[in-house]
């Protein structure tokens, strides 16, 4: 009832029609307490519903409102003072704030805006249902008796203050991959005096305690003094979970400031100002793109850079109502003023939409805004985006390069440009990929080139050479290639002109010290098996990566036959359906993502345990940044190579390139109970053998059938794929299909790793004693307490 009533009102304020004036007051409606055993209604506190009501002209409406408002302005100044904390101020209205900036009446305009984004959000945020239904209730009845209505919901506010925040502090936590490594230390502020002699500026150091970070990784504190004091071009390779984003995002934020000082004062105080609207329309088209469904949890999700961004439902009306307008009137003037100043170029969207939130920690008390531009979401959101002018920008080459083309105008004078990061580079200049890439930086060293321009260039696998082929070696100009010759051709593709600062902190194996590397030989057709077994013995947040989307695919439909519950990502999914399966691993606790090689580089998601190759990836490269998705940040974790024939080259190679003095020891595998796991896999198999003819042959039938009608033919049955069957034959399969079904699911409910009794007879005190179970140990723990065994015979 509230839901409609709400949705009808957003509505007619967006078209300008028509506005509610409450008569009665909201009533409570009883809920049925059986509603509460759907999991959907968990979160739900309270509903209300409104009878009495008259529609009335909007335009009217607003003239009664300010009328009111100025009038009471004065005696309503303590009210909002104490809800200041609970509702973003001066983030809704930019046309008053440009009239009149420091006067009371503005102030309460803002307020009647904050209630009519709490009137929209109610339905939405239904956890402080109570504190918005009386919100709602003053702003439908503000033009009889606001100032009553404004009273209670002050009182109530500064009561609730406290206990709404975190609770909505909580949800949005929760919700996206990269806020478990960025949740701030609510307790304590961490000591950042570590920080200080890296010439760190000083809202940076602030963010830094307010995110716990007490002390800078060893990249950091090489790459910090070059880059800020020195101003150096600076080329990091630095193991995986470093903490490279931080070393290229403290220099650039530091320049956007040293910019912003140069400035006059008033482009800067204008900049300042004006920060929070604009930090909250790009959390408003984060929400827009990234997020499942309209829901309060998508909703919470948009603030994640924004702590007291929680009615941001109503704000997407609002401010699309009166900001459309004021971008179209933007010129390539205004733009010039407030230039791009920072750019960071990444291989993969998931890694810019992390990168950015990254950034976004660092820079949360700097007023620094920043867009992110990336394939799979609108091009006209990110246009929009791009029009508030934000100083730093986060991009694949491809998007990015699209609107160069279009010559939008904050992208049109790259001249301005202050710093270039290329991200995880050496995939980025790797000839075949990102053509746009190599045109943008022609670009950005011909007719944008900027000599005070500062360039970082980061990778985990920067200075790892591969051992040049003889026959390539034998031809007439073949260099012998180097980590000096490699790093000289990055530095030419990309433009650095002078000399750089490099700092090279790998290790020989280029993986961490932390990561237990191990290898399990099978045919190809027995790593279903292993798989299997690995999952079900060894329960925890795993990631396993495959070669090709066909792959994935497969063992999706596999895993999930089998209660596995895996979120595939891969190329061919929808954006927002690749963001949503990363929140979802990285929420649960034991979780399976399959993956191609998209997820491989730079993605920090906390507590990976293990890494599975279930292919052996084609380069040392892809190795060594698969494998560090997990023993990230010093913590332990656990790589396994699933090695068939036909993978058997790809290992040599790796190995090899990577100059591993000891051979990989062999995973442990318990082969009592791999009769019910290959038993259990074949059943599974022929399940999705049918399953998968089956769609496969519906798909190109029905497809088949609408073209023969468009063009108003008959089809042959010998074109139809798997020919028509009749209904006995198609009754039939279906009641095989049944019947598997039916038997597989008798073998999952039965225990796979049974323990065996050494005795059957009770003990005094009546109960059995039972061995202790496998069960238990980490897959680590197994590896370890094989490889002790084995040195025990040894000896």
């Amino acid at each position: 009832m509230k839901a409609r009533k709400g949705g009808r009102f957003r509505s007619s304020f967006k078209l300008k029609q028509k506005g509610i004036e409450v008569v009665g007051e909201w009533k409570t409606v009883q809920i049925d307490p059986n509603l509460f055993a759907e999991e959907e209604f968990r979160d739900i506190v309270c509903l209300e519903e409104l009878t009495e009501y008259k529609l009335v002209s909007s335009s009217k409406v607003g003239k009664v409102k300010e009328k009111k408002r100025k009038a009471e302005s004065a005696s309503e100044d303590g009210n909002e003072e104490v809800e200041e904390p609970v509702v973003p101020p001066k983030k809704k209205k930019k046309n008053k704030v440009k009239t009149d900036k420091g006067n009371t009446p503005n102030a309460a305009e803002i307020d009647v805006l904050v209630d009519k984004q709490a009137k929209c959000n109610e339905v939405i945020e239904k956890l402080n249902c109570e504190d918005h239904g009386h919100v709602t209730e003053t702003m439908s009845s503000r033009k009889d008796t606001p100032k009553k209505k404004k009273k209670k919901v002050s009182k109530k506010k500064a009561s609730q203050a406290q206990e709404t925040l975190p609770s909505v502090g909580a949800s949005k936590k929760g919700k996206n991959w990269t806020t478990e490594v960025l949740s701030a230390s609510t307790d304590q502020k961490a000591d950042v005096s570590a920080w200080k002699d890296l010439f760190v500026p000083e809202p940076v150091l602030q963010a830094l305690s307010y995110l716990g970070f007490s002390a800078p990784t060893p990249i950091q504190a090489l790459a910090l003094p070059s880059a800020i004091r020195d101003n150096m071009d600076v080329l990091g390779a630095a193991e995986t979970g470093s903490g490279k984003t931080l070393a290229f995002a403290i220099p650039m934020i530091h320049s956007v400031l040293q910019w912003q000082k140069s400035n006059n004062s008033t482009t800067r105080n204008d900049s300042v100002s004006k920060e929070s609207h604009q930090h909250h329309d790009e959390t408003r088209w984060e929400n827009e793109d990234e997020a499942e469904k309209v829901t309060h949890q998508q909703i919470e999700d948009s603030g994640d850079e924004d702590d007291a961004s929680f009615t941001t439902g109503c704000v997407k009306v609002l401010e699309n109502v009166e900001f459309d307008s004021d971008d179209e009137t933007r010129t390539v003037d205004s733009h010039k003023k407030r230039p791009l100043l920072g750019l960071v170029l990444t291989p993969t969207r998931e890694l810019a939409v992390q990168v950015k939130h990254h950034i976004d920690a660092v820079a949360k008390f700097t007023g620094i805004k920043t867009a992110i531009l990336v394939g799979g979401m609108a091009a006209q959101k990110q246009e929009r985006v791009l029009n508030r002018k934000p100083e730093i920008v986060i991009a694949t080459p491809g998007r990015l390069w699209e609107l160069v083309k279009e010559r939008h105008p904050h992208l049109s004078n790259l001249r301005q440009l202050r710093c270039l990061v290329i991200d995880e580079a050496d995939r980025m200049v790797e000839k075949g990929h990102f053509l746009e890439l190599s045109q943008l930086l022609e670009i950005l060293n011909d007719s944008q080139y900027n000599p005070r321009r500062q360039t970082f260039v980061f990778s985990a696998t920067l200075t790892l050479v591969h051992q040049t082929p003889t026959r390539v070696l034998q031809k007439k100009n073949a260099k012998k290639m180097d980590k000096k010759t490699k790093l000289e051709l990055l530095m030419e593709k990309v433009g650095i002109k002078g000399k750089p600062k490099v700092i090279d902190l790998t290790r020989k194996e280029a993986t961490v010290e932390t990561l237990t590397e191990t290898r399990i030989h099978c045919n190809t057709n027995e790593k279903d098996y292993y798989l299997y077994y690995f999952l079900l013995q060894y329960p925890g947040r795993t990631m396993v990566f495959a070669n090709s989307i066909d792959c994935v695919k497969r063992l999706s439909s596999l895993l999930t036959i089998l209660n596995c519950d895996p979120l595939p990502l891969h190329a061919n999914m929808h954006q927002k359906q690749r963001l949503k399966n990363l929140e979802r691993f990285a929420e649960r606790e034991s979780c399976v993502l399959l993956t191609t090689d998209v997820a491989a580089r730079g993605l920090d998601i906390p507590n990976v345990q293990h890494v599975i190759h279930y292919q052996v990836p084609r380069t040392s490269e892809l190795y060594v940044h698969r494998s560090g998705r997990t023993a990230r940040a010093a913590s332990e974790g656990l790589s396994l190579l699933l090695i068939g024939p036909e993978d058997l080259i790809n290992f040599r190679k790796i190995y090899k390139t990577l100059e591993k003095s000891e051979e990989l020891p062999f995973f442990p595998v318990d082969t009592k109970c791999m009769t019910s796991i290959k038993e259990r896999m074949n059943l599974a198999r022929q399940i999705e053998k049918a399953e998968f003819f089956n769609s496969r042959a519906k798909q190109h039938n029905s497809w088949l059938q609408q073209a023969a009608e468009a063009l108003e033919i008959d089809l042959d049955d010998d074109m139809l794929m798997g020919k028509k069957a009749s209904e006995q034959e198609e009754s039939q399969k279906q009641k095989m299909l049944k019947g598997m079904k039916k038997q597989l699911k008798h073998m999952l409910s039965q225990p796979l790793f049974k323990v065996l009794m050494k005795t059957k007879y009770p003990t005094q005190s009546g109960r059995l004693l039972l061995p202790q179970t496998s069960v238990g140990i980490s897959a680590l723990g197994a590896v370890s307490k094989k490889q002790a065994k084995k040195k025990k015979s040894i000896k």
